[in-house]
């Protein structure tokens, strides 16, 4: 038997919707059963679960070994879609403890990814979840791209947000002392596809309306473009991402 959820407590839950709480509280929201399994598996602090009864009894396993500081209440599926941001969500949410900032430590023997002005929380997830797929350890933002606990960006990410080090800097200043090759991704930049990449670098994904800053690309030490066969005038930031990543990892693979 689990404890029931106090008015108080819903209404701290509800709050963490708006980033002004999340900030104060140095704490978010986390919904799904698959983005959970992975926040148990990492290092985040977790304060408390909230579920329905259907999804305890079918998921105890996830329990075994849980820390005993972790508050479980127990809720109807209809409160748990008004604590969270998902209509769809019927299973459970836990609240974590955002962690305080590190300081970047990019690899000589990766790609690391720099984000200038990504504003759309979807894309950002999206992006978190394409490094994860490639091995990509460290992300670099750009202090108005959009925050990593926007729930939106969380719910794109599918959980990979837990295994992706990223930071929020000052981009240009930062990049100004980096070593390693600096990429950037543009539409006047050179054919992608006849690139030869280096073995470690960073690539600089910019906003899709806006492009990348110009103090930003003055540190660049090479551009590329994906190349273009139909009309599209633009793609969005993540599928840039993706198909750069691809092509680079691709190329390392065969060197």
């Amino acid at each position: 038997m689990y404890a029931t959820l106090s008015k108080k407590k819903a209404t701290y839950i509800r709050q963490l919707a708006l980033k002004k709480y999340r900030l104060e509280r140095a704490s978010f929201v986390l919904e799904g059963k698959k983005s959970i399994q992975a926040l148990l598996a990492s290092h985040y602090t977790i304060q408390c679960m909230v579920g329905t009864s259907s999804f305890f009894i079918e998921n105890q396993n996830i329990f075994t070994g849980l820390s005993k500081n972790i508050e479980i209440f127990e809720v109807p599926k209809e409160i748990l879609t008004q604590l969270g941001s998902l209509s769809t969500n019927h299973e459970v949410l836990a609240v974590a403890t955002i962690p305080l900032p590190t300081e970047p430590c990019l690899s000589p023997l990766n790609i690391t990814l720099a984000l200038d002005n990504i504003r759309d929380p979807g894309n950002l997830g999206t992006i978190i979840r394409i490094a994860d797929w490639y091995g990509i350890e460290t992300i670099l933002c750009s202090r108005s791209t959009v925050e990593l606990y926007n729930p939106k960006v969380l719910q794109a990410s599918m959980g990979s947000f837990v295994k992706i080090k990223l930071h929020y800097v000052d981009l240009p200043r930062y990049l100004q002392n980096v070593k390693l090759p600096i990429i950037g991704a543009m539409i006047e930049g050179d054919h992608l596809h006849d690139f030869s990449f280096p073995t470690q670098g960073v690539l600089v994904i910019g906003n899709e309306s806006q492009g990348i800053h110009a103090t930003i690309k003055q540190m660049f030490t090479h551009a590329i473009a994906i190349p273009r066969y139909g009309n599209a005038q633009s793609l969005n930031a993540a599928i840039a991402t993706a198909v750069v990543c691809d092509n680079w990892k691709r190329t390392l693979q065969k060197s």
